[in-house]
């Protein structure tokens, strides 16, 4: 099926079409005509705009109690992610705001200023117990965005003040330019940051995930981080069969020559709108394996296009899934990823101030 039969595709973008949710019966939503603008720099010719939209957020800390992950709280200070990764299990979250998980979930960003001061809130509060805050388990803190709004490295600087732990996952080299908080943070054992390459291949990449840093550049960003004596990760994720999964060897490789300490991955997931979103961009992109490629997600997922069960939805089941793990430990264990693991520090926690007034001790 070629790219005339879908009206939204956008050169530049990943989702191939811009239909809005039903499943919280809204209204579809008239396309705007004002959201074409000049991208010349990306791709010579003018395409859709990205359009942010300020959020007055109330709370920043989100919790959960998932136990197949090893966090218990985040901060996104970001809605949407322009990086537009076909992929991205957060796209079903636009639907909440009526908006398409579709292009506008890659174009029609919410930033949150107020993150800094929340966060800073949220840690002061008489009986909070500090852990490793996540940073980028929903969407990029480190998207395009946020070298203009630098809410993340606000964030940041509340957490080295007080000394709390963190993690950070993102697809992107800007993460260097806070390396001034990072390093000293690492060297306490507060900070370690995983960066996520999907494949080596550009054409791959461009599709996959079509503003997002090259992958060379992640990997710069890998050494760069290790030389600086920041820990870091690579995740191989996600591995989509027949379309990425050959890569899993040569990714484990190049993340370890870049002095990367520990790999992991995740198989990859398609909860609500994620599914025809992902069947759409196959039909454009990789028509004649389409059908190859879905029969095989489905075999790891119980014969549907998605497994939310806790412990399989990560990994998958069944002879794929034991096959990509058996490669993966493989290889990690040859290139000696992940003998040792990268536990942070909770016990140098100083809590803010609160509104301004000197604490006793």
């Amino acid at each position: 099926m070629s790219k005339s039969c879908y009206p939204d595709f956008v050169k530049g973008r990943g989702a191939p079409t811009n239909t809005v949710s039903k499943r919280f019966n809204l209204a579809d939503v008239a396309p705007d005509g004002d959201w074409l603008d000049d991208q010349a720099g990306l791709d010579g010719s003018p395409r859709l705009r990205t359009i942010v939209t300020v959020e007055r957020a109330k709370t920043i800390l989100t919790r959960n109690s998932s136990p197949d992950i090893p966090f218990d709280r985040s901060v996104n200070p970001y809605r949407g992610c322009e990086h537009g990764c076909i992929y991205c299990y957060a796209r079903p979250t636009h639907a909440y705001h009526d908006l398409s998980p579709g292009l506008d979930f890659e174009s029609r960003l919410f930033v949150k200023p107020d993150a800094p001061r929340l966060l800073k809130e949220a840690l002061a509060k008489p009986g909070y117990r500090p852990a490793p805050i996540a940073f980028g388990t929903n969407t990029d803190a480190y998207q395009p965005i946020e070298a203009q709004y630098r809410i993340t490295r606000g964030c940041l600087e509340v957490l080295a003040e007080a000394n709390h732990p963190l993690t950070i996952t993102t697809k992107s080299d800007r993460v260097l330019r806070d390396l001034d908080l990072l390093k000293p943070m690492a060297a306490k054992g507060l900070v370690a940051v995983a960066i996520s390459v999907t494949s080596l291949d550009p054409a791959t990449h461009r599709s996959l995930e079509p503003r997002a840093a090259r992958p060379e550049k992640r990997l710069a960003a890998i050494a760069a981080l290790s030389a600086a004596g920041v820990p870091a990760h690579i995740s191989v994720s996600p591995i989509i069969p027949a379309i990425t999964d050959h890569e899993l060897e040569s990714l484990l490789e190049a993340g370890a020559r870049a002095n990367a300490r520990s790999a992991s991955y995740i198989a990859i997931r398609l909860p609500h709108e994620v599914a025809p979103l992902f069947k759409d961009w196959l039909e454009v992109h990789y028509p004649a394996r389409a059908k190859k490629v879905m029969a095989i997600i489905q075999s790891l997922r119980g014969g549907g296009d998605n497994d939310p069960r806790f412990f399989s939805r990560m990994k998958g089941q069944g002879l794929w899934a034991d096959l990509i793990k058996a490669r993966f430990n493989g290889t990690c264990k040859r290139l000696g990823l992940n003998e040792r693991r990268i536990d942070l520090r909770s016990d140098l926690f100083t809590p803010p101030e609160r509104g301004g007034q000197m604490r006793l001790f």
